[in-house]
């Protein structure tokens, strides 16, 4: 997906992560709704990294494929100021396909904000996006503190993707992007005033 600008020289310079590669998931229907919100807050550039396109082995070594894969993602991710996660819960957890394409990266991920959004069955996938914050604090990320979840999510959208009842997650989705524009905004400032060191 192509990256998209605004005018605005305060906008922040979102990348959303596209954190499930499993065949026949339902996350590429809550990414377009999430990019949908995104578009409408007007206070980002965005563009999207899917886990499914990284195809990234596990086995962390740099051979030429690898290699290549990075030189497409590894840019994208360090031009980022902030971060949108999308992760399903898996086995109470997040997918493996998401920590393999974090865990490639480091600085990519330092003093940016991260912003994350959960689905599931019944717990929504919040047990996934409560592991992704310890992994992100051990990045030096920080995770903004309202999330969006959705419960038994393939109940909530209708047939063409839409949401049957949009007010609820709109609402929470307005909210984590008003925390997630400050923050990048704010440490982008900060950064500029005195690099991060941690």
């Amino acid at each position: 997906m192509k990256t998209e600008t605004h005018t605005q020289t305060d906008t922040v310079r979102v990348t959303l992560v596209i954190g499930s590669n499993r065949t026949g998931r339902f996350g590429s229907v809550i990414a377009e709704w999430l990019l949908g919100r995104v578009r409408e807050h007007d206070g980002f550039e965005v563009d999207v990294v899917d886990v499914a396109e990284a195809d990234l082995p596990t086995t962390f070594a740099s051979t030429p494929e690898a290699t290549a894969r990075l030189a497409e993602i590894t840019p994208r991710l360090a031009a980022a100021e902030a971060f949108i996660v999308l992760t399903p819960e898996y086995n109470h957890s997040y997918p493996a396909g998401l920590k393999n394409l974090i865990d490639w990266h480091f600085h990519e991920w330092r003093a940016k904000p991260v912003a994350l959004v959960s689905y599931g069955g019944m717990s929504g996938g919040l047990r996934a996006a409560e592991h992704l914050r310890q992994v992100f604090a051990e990045l030096h990320a920080t995770t903004v503190r309202d999330t969006v979840s959705f419960h038994n999510a393939h109940a909530a959208f209708d047939e063409s993707g839409h949401l049957k009842d949009p007010t609820a997650p709109n609402a929470a989705a307005r909210v984590m992007l008003d925390q997630l524009s400050w923050w990048g905004g704010a440490l982008r400032e900060a950064k500029r005033r005195r690099p991060y060191g941690g």
